[in-house]
């Protein structure tokens, strides 16, 4: 089996979805040593972001030279994203949503006939049957029947891009309020830990 790590914060070692999205994998290589691991760092390696050129390009125009280097980078992207098994993603919350460089990756596997299509029903996933566990981080409060709840767009976008590309049933956890104190971070992360240790093995 194959195991996809994803992180995009940009807090290096001082990111609390990069240490949950961390004892994910751990977790999940411990009960299954043999998985097969391919990581990506979105901060160390950016992808660029989408342009006319790459909408072109898609459509089969032919691309500028200097572009290549990034429609290869949007092919491995896309290829890893295909052949996991198992894709783990650190998801912090930057002003209510996802950061632009988790978006730019997301650019770069939603793509019509490879992970969804339209037919005569409508949008159909093609990436089903992949388990996708994602770690998430939230300054504040923004749990359902939270005054906040309105403002999440975070973890609703994520349940709705994999959702169309047919992964109905992604896994969450959560580590909220870690901007509100010290030990509000700190009961945060441990439960999101302590989640993550307890997660059913793959």
């Amino acid at each position: 089996m194959k195991l996809l790590h994803i992180d995009s914060s940009v807090l290096g070692p001082h990111s609390v979805s990069r240490q949950v999205s961390a004892a994910i994998v751990d977790r999940l290589r411990r009960a299954a040593p043999s998985l097969d691991l391919v990581y990506r760092d979105l901060t160390q390696t950016p992808l660029a972001h989408l342009s006319g050129s790459h909408l072109a390009a898609a459509q089969g125009a032919p691309a500028p030279a200097e572009l290549a280097p990034d429609l290869a980078a949007s092919a491995a992207v896309l290829n890893e994203f295909l052949d996991a098994d198992i894709v783990v993603i650190g998801a912090p919350m930057y002003n209510f949503t996802i950061p632009s460089q988790l978006k730019a990756w997301i650019d770069r596997v939603l793509v019509a006939g490879k992970t969804f299509k339209y037919d005569a029903n409508g949008p159909q996933g093609l990436a089903g049957g992949k388990r996708v566990i994602v770690a998430i981080s939230r300054g504040g409060y923004y749990g359902a029947g939270t005054p906040a709840a309105v403002g999440e767009h975070l973890e609703t976008y994520l349940r709705w891009v994999f959702g169309f590309m047919g992964i109905t049933d992604p896994e969450f956890i959560f580590a909220d309020g870690i901007q509100v104190g010290p030990e509000h971070r700190e009961k945060a992360l441990a439960g999101a830990l302590q989640a993550a240790n307890g997660l059913q093995a793959a």
